[in-house]
């Protein structure tokens, strides 16, 4: 392989021949029928030895002529067919020599025939022996440019040498139960497939493999939570008064769910550990309350509070919401957020600094040089929108605090979107977990619909009528201009339609002509604003938006959500977007408009989101149909990609590898099972974790 040739395939499977072992075959090609040429079936892939008999002249380049070259095998004719040919054809088929063809076999008037067949030329001895290993099942795998299957298959076969020579040490303990292959073993097997059934997930070698990958990433955590639990946090007071009178302004009592989550939070607050929590529930659930209440406990105990959303409309509401909580209660809060100018900027950060602010809301501006006086309580709302590394540089808000005593604040991260256990225990296994799965009494069940957009006028009609009665609406669209290479609507061509439409509507009992506001990702932060501050307010009675309103916006006089192409989006994107409305006491709809026809996986996305409002449910539903993407969103999920585990469908082995990892550092190790263990960590690319386990 030229150095060329090797550089094309590390950018395809990595620079280490480990990364090039992981990279498996994801289809096979049968080439074991090898038949003569006079029995070999038509329209069946056949290997086949035979000897050139005749062959034309290459035709130049520019000349787009066909070639045949004819064959024989002593038991009747063949011709191999190539329609763009090139000089190498006169070295693979020199005359007189038997080749060894593979393909699928045509036959016409003339007799049978290959079209484009892969070629092997053993030269003038060997072709017997060389067949042998031509016919056989071949892996295929993922390619890129420039990088063919003949490439990857020698690169593979020499690793596969290697890592046979210089067997990995073994580093599952306690399978024997388990009856597994080693690592290696498992790897040659992958690669080695001879029927579909040895490339699906469930098969033995890819269950191997997927429990390794799986193992990595629990030690990984495992190290992240031990480092977690050696840090000094604050052991927070018990003084409750603030919350307790949040608790008892509130027009509904607390659910199960949200008193469970506090009591979680209370004992984590306690420690003198910092708090590193998840909490996590679907839409409607109170996640903010929780947060809330939590923030009071800590500000009452004298110390600070941060609340931070990941735009600047998601956190002005936030602190719209919890100002009207919090001024009664006397606790002083500011918002600090990207468009605030320089000056006014200085100005918060001297009172935070000061101590004069006790609660701060705010967007990633929080992320930046904020100097608190006493941070106590970290709080991120969509955790899933920021990432790890984020998340940390807030953990470590201490390191910018002038007060030489402080310790690392607690920190909980928050999610609207429902994260199954698979994808909980693999993103964020180094922290701890609440779940809020029941929703606060009073919200009213959203009826969902799937209809072709062909109803257009249908539906803006019926619109029509719930806006009169003061109504609200949603409009989404997926784009915000129309493109040459797409068909989705746009949202400022759907705001102009409806605006057109509802101006011909005739207006009766002094009733004010319907509006319609437009709120999309390119308008600047003060338009955004202004628009989602009138809808809220009720000034504008439809909002046409992109994705902006996904999550967080709340808007109880809005009733209605319309999604254009709703097949386009994913479960837990639509489940986000139908949750803007059903937050009052009105019947709310949700209507899922489909363009042209549904594919198969399109037709089940719609289905479960119209068969349920469980996003615990659909969260499921979603990892199996689109993958962690969609779940985690594409910061996060990029943290927690796998090559060999299946994440729907090794599910299973998410507790197996978590209870193998927790036994494993339970007891002491000894020096070979240690390196056994960096070893497995190194291979899955977890080198903090496997300097920790080589350190001791």
């Amino acid at each position: 392989m030229s150095p060329a040739q090797y550089e094309k395939l590390q950018a395809l499977t990595g620079p280490r021949y480990i990364d090039l072992l992981t990279h498996l075959p994801t289809r096979i090609l049968d080439r074991s029928a090898s038949p003569t040429v006079a029995n070999a079936p038509v329209g069946e892939v056949a290997t086949l030895i035979a000897t050139v008999t005749r062959r034309g002249a290459v035709p130049p380049k520019h000349i787009k002529r066909p070639l045949t070259i004819e064959l024989t095998d002593g038991t009747a004719p063949l011709r191999a067919v190539f329609f763009n040919p090139g000089a190498w054809l006169e070295r693979a088929f020199p005359l007189g020599e038997q080749v060894i063809l593979s393909g699928t076999v045509e036959a016409d008037n003339k007799g049978k025939k290959l079209i484009h067949p892969d070629v092997w030329n053993p030269g003038k001895s060997g072709a017997e022996s060389k067949h042998k290993s031509v016919a056989r099942i071949w892996p295929l795998y993922p390619l890129t440019a420039g990088v063919g299957q003949g490439w990857v298959a020698r690169a593979v076969a020499e690793a596969l040498t290697y890592a046979q020579k210089n067997p990995l040490p073994e580093w599952l303990p306690n399978t024997q139960h388990l009856k597994l292959n080693t690592f290696t073993q498992a790897l040659a097997a992958a690669h080695t497939p001879q029927t579909e059934e040895d490339l699906l997930p469930a098969a033995p070698a890819r269950t191997r493999l997927a429990l390794d990958e799986l193992f990595a990433t629990q030690l990984a955590l495992a190290h992240a939570r031990a480092t977690t639990r050696t840090l000094s946090g604050i052991a927070h007071g018990t003084q409750k008064t603030l919350m307790q009178k949040l608790i008892k302004a509130l027009p509904f009592p607390l659910t199960g769910a949200q008193k469970n989550a506090l009591k979680d939070i209370h004992d984590d607050l306690s420690a003198p550990r910092p708090m590193l929590r998840l909490l996590q529930g679907d839409v409607g659930s109170g996640k903010t309350l929780v947060a809330l209440a939590a923030l009071l406990r800590v500000v009452e105990n004298g110390h600070q509070g941060a609340l931070m959303a990941p735009t600047e409309i998601l956190a002005k509401q936030l602190f719209a919401q919890t100002q009207k909580y919090l001024q009664p209660l006397g606790v002083t809060s500011a918002l600090l957020t990207g468009s605030l100018s320089a000056a006014q900027k200085k100005r918060l950060r001297q009172h935070v600094a000061e101590g004069f602010v006790q609660l701060i809301v705010g967007t990633h501006a929080l992320l930046e040089d904020v100097p608190f006086a006493k941070l106590g309580l970290v709080v991120i709302d969509e955790q899933h929108r920021f990432g790890v590394h984020q998340r940390l540089t807030l953990g470590a808000a201490e390191s910018r605090t002038p007060n030489t005593e402080y310790r690392i604040p607690d920190l909980l991260v928050m999610s609207a979107t429902p994260i199954p256990r698979t994808l909980a225990l693999t993103a964020y296994g180094d922290m701890d977990l609440s779940t809020l799965a029941e929703k606060p009494p009073g919200r009213s069940p959203i009826q969902t619909m799937v209809m072709p957009d062909s109803r257009l006028a249908e539906i803006a009609t019926r619109l029509q009528g719930a806006l009169q009665k003061g109504e609200q609406a949603y409009w989404v669209c997926p784009l915000v201009e129309e493109s040459e290479q797409s068909d989705l609507s746009a949202a400022t061509q759907r705001a102009e339609w409806l605006r057109a439409f509802f101006a011909q509507a005739p207006i009766t009992n002094h009733q004010s002509p319907i509006t319609v506001s437009l709120l999309h990702g390119k308008m600047k932060a003060a338009e955004k604003a202004a628009a989602m501050e009138a809808f809220a307010a009720g000034h504008t009675q439809v909002l046409v938006a992109t994705t902006v309103i996904e999550v967080g916006v709340d808007v109880p006089g809005a009733t209605t959500m319309v999604i254009e192409h709703a097949e386009r989006f994913g479960l837990s994107q639509l489940h986000q977007l139908r949750g803007r409305v059903g937050r009052g006491t009105r019947a709310s709809r949700c209507l899922l408009l489909y363009s042209g026809q549904l594919g198969e996986f399109a037709q089940a996305r719609l289905q479960a989101l119209r068969d349920s409002e469980d996003g615990f449910y659909l969260a499921e539903k979603d990892l199996e149909l689109r993958g962690p993407g969609e779940i985690l969103g594409r910061q996060q999920s990029g943290e927690v990609q796998t090559r060999l585990a299946d994440l729907h469908h090794h599910k299973s082995l998410l507790p197996v590898a978590r209870d193998l990892a927790e036994k494993t550092l339970a007891a002491p190790l000894k020096a070979p099972q240690r390196n056994a263990l960096a070893t497995l960590l190194t291979v899955f690319n977890k080198q903090t974790a496997a300097e920790w386990l080589r350190g001791g």
